[in-house]
């Protein structure tokens, strides 16, 4: 697959509001599409859930 879309996502301490986000990047139907999850050093849960949708969806990929 080639990828010919990136869609970049800053995560930092949004633990409360990044679920529905996330969950809205997922109902995108383009298959050709990458999310880049970057992690800044977050002190909440918000590293683990950008792992947990990395394991849900191939189309995420998660920089810490």
């Amino acid at each position: 697959m080639q990828i010919k879309v990136s869609v970049i996502v800053p995560v930092y301490n949004t633990g409360e509001l990044l679920r529905p986000c996330l969950d809205s990047l997922m109902r995108q139907s383009l298959s050709q599409i990458e999310f880049i999850l970057v992690d800044d050093g977050s002190t909440d849960d918000s590293g683990t859930i950008c792992d947990e949708y990395a394991v849900k969806d191939s189309r995420f990929r998660v920089v810490h």
